[in-house]
C-alpha cells in the first residue's frame, strides 16, 4: 500500500474512541486529492484550475444503524472529536478493536508517467494541437473546444475488524467537440479518451480524438432523419458496455435491489437474456476508467460475473449491503469523497465478446440501426425502462449502411 496518510498508531486509538460505547463496526477513511484542469476554445486558453484537498470521514455501524461524521483534516485531535461524538450514538459496552495488520497490496495500476510531473505548458500543446488538428479536417468545421483534466487521490483505509489499506489513483481524461456548419445546419461530434492510467496515454498521437470528433460532425452534415419505429439494433464495440451499464447495471446495484425499487429483485439464477451472453462487472482491469487496486473500503476489486449463459449472477455488494443478504462485498462500495458513506456502484461494465463480427451482424440485417456510439442515456431501475441518445448511427437498408440522425 502507498504511505498511510494516517499513522496506524493514530488510527487505533480513534477506531477505539468510536467504539467506546459499543457498536459492531467501525471504519477511519482518509483521502487526499489532486485535481488539474485546462480548457480550450477555438484556439484561446479559456480556463484552468488547480485545487487539492484532504480529510477524514469516520463511520459507526450499530445494528442496522450507521452514524458518520467527517472532518477536513489529518489531524488526531481533530479525529477524536469526531470519533467521540459518534461514539454517543451506542449504549452499550466499550469495544476493543482487532489489531491492525496492513493488506497486501492487490491490484495495482501501473503508472508509467505520473501528470503532475508534466508542464503545464505541455498538457495546453495538447488542447492546440487537436484545435489544429479537427480544423485541419474541413473547411466546414466552425468551432473547436477542447478539454484536459487529471486527479490523483490517495486513500488509507483503517476498521475494527484490523484491516489496514490504501489505494493511489491516477486518472487522466482528454475531450474534443468539433461544430461542423453548413448551408445553416449545424452539427457536432463528440469524443473522449480517459483512463486509469498516466501521462503515457497521451503520447501516442493524441490528436486523434480530435480526428475522431471531427469526423463525427462532418458526417453528421450529411445524416438523415432517422425513421420512428421497432427495428433490430447493431450496437458498436464499446458501446455495449453503455447500454450494459445503464439498462442492467444500475439495477443491479444492492441498495436498489434491497429498496425493492430494482425489476432484478429476487431474480438471482433466472434465465434473463439468450444463453450467448455473458457480462461481468471488473473493476481490475488494467488501464480502464473504473478500475481501482481496493474498493472504498478496503475490498479488493473483482470480476463478477452479473450475466452467465444468460443468467442473472450476482448484484453489486458494498459492505453493509452484503452484510443484509448474508454475502460477501464484491468490492463495489464506493464514495463520492470522505465527506459521503460508501454505497454500491458499478466499476467496469462490459459483455464478454461473442464470436460473431460487425460486419456479419450488419449482413444479417435487411432493415435496422446501427448504433455506433451513444451520447447519454437514463435507465428507471424499478420497471427497466431506458432511454439512449445514439450520437453516430448507421440505417441499415439491404446489408448496407447510410447515416442517420
Amino acid at each position: 500500500m502507498s504511505s498511510p496518510l494516517i499513522d496506524p498508531d493514530v488510527a487505533e486509538r480513534v477506531l477505539a474512541r468510536t467504539l467506546a460505547r459499543g457498536g459492531d463496526f467501525a471504519e477511519l477513511y482518509a483521502e487526499r486529492r489532486h485535481g488539474l484542469s485546462a480548457s480550450l476554445d477555438d484556439g484561446r486558453v479559456e480556463g484552468a484550475s488547480d485545487g487539492s484537498e484532504q480529510g477524514v470521514g469516520i463511520r459507526l455501524v450499530v445494528g442496522e444503524a450507521t452514524y458518520f461524521g467527517h472532518v477536513d483534516s489529518l489531524d488526531e485531535g481533530r479525529l477524536a472529536g469526531i470519533a467521540d461524538s459518534i461514539a454517543q450514538a451506542a449504549t452499550g459496552e466499550a469495544v476493543r478493536p482487532v489489531t491492525l495488520v496492513a493488506a497486501a497490496q492487490v491490484n495495482p495500476q501501473a503508472v508509467g508517467r505520473p501528470p503532475e510531473g508534466v508542464a503545464l505548458a505541455d498538457k495546453v500543446e495538447i488542447l492546440r494541437l487537436c484545435d489544429d488538428t479537427a480544423r485541419a479536417a474541413g473547411a466546414e468545421i466552425s468551432q473547436v473546444s477542447a478539454g484536459y483534466a487529471e486527479s490523483r487521490r490517495t486513500v488509507t483505509i483503517y476498521n475494527s475488524e484490523g484491516l489496514a489499506t490504501g489505494d493511489d489513483r491516477i486518472r487522466i481524461r482528454l475531450a474534443v467537440q468539433a461544430v461542423a456548419a453548413r448551408d445553416g445546419r449545424i452539427e457536432n461530434g463528440t469524443e473522449t479518451l480517459g483512463g486509469h492510467i498516466g501521462f503515457e496515454l497521451l503520447e501516442d498521437r493524441p490528436e486523434r480524438v480530435a480526428e475522431s470528433a471531427a469526423r463525427k460532425a462532418l458526417t453528421a452534415l450529411d445524416a438523415i432523419p432517422a425513421p420512428a419505429g421497432k427495428m433490430p439494433v447493431v450496437v458498436g464495440n464499446g458501446f455495449g458496455g453503455v447500454l450494459l451499464h445503464e439498462a442492467v447495471g444500475h439495477g443491479l446495484e444492492s441498495d436498489a435491489v434491497q429498496k425493492g425499487a430494482s425489476v432484478y429483485a429476487g431474480r438471482i439464477g433466472q434465465q434473463l437474456a439468450p444463453g450467448f451472453v455473458n457480462a461481468f462487472d471488473d473493476g481490475r482491469l488494467p488501464g480502464e476508467w473504473g478500475t481501482d487496486g481496493i474498493d472504498d473500503e478496503g475490498m479488493p476489486t473483482q470480476k463478477v460475473p452479473i450475466l452467465r449463459d444468460g443468467v442473472l449472477g450476482s448484484f453489486l455488494y458494498d459492505r453493509l449491503r452484503a452484510r443484509r443478504d448474508g454475502v460477501l462485498s464484491t468490492g463495489n462500495g464506493r464514495r463520492e469523497s470522505f465527506r459521503h458513506l460508501p454505497v454500491p456502484r458499478m466499476t467496469n461494465t462490459y459483455f464478454a465478446p461473442g464470436e460473431s463480427q460487425v460486419a456479419d451482424l450488419i449482413e444479417s440485417v435487411d432493415r435496422g440501426l446501427y448504433a455506433v456510439s451513444f451520447g447519454g442515456g437514463q435507465v428507471e431501475p424499478a420497471t427497466g425502462d431506458f432511454v439512449f441518445g445514439v450520437s453516430e448511427g448507421y440505417l441499415i437498408e439491404n446489408r448496407t449502411c447510410c447515416c442517420v440522425r
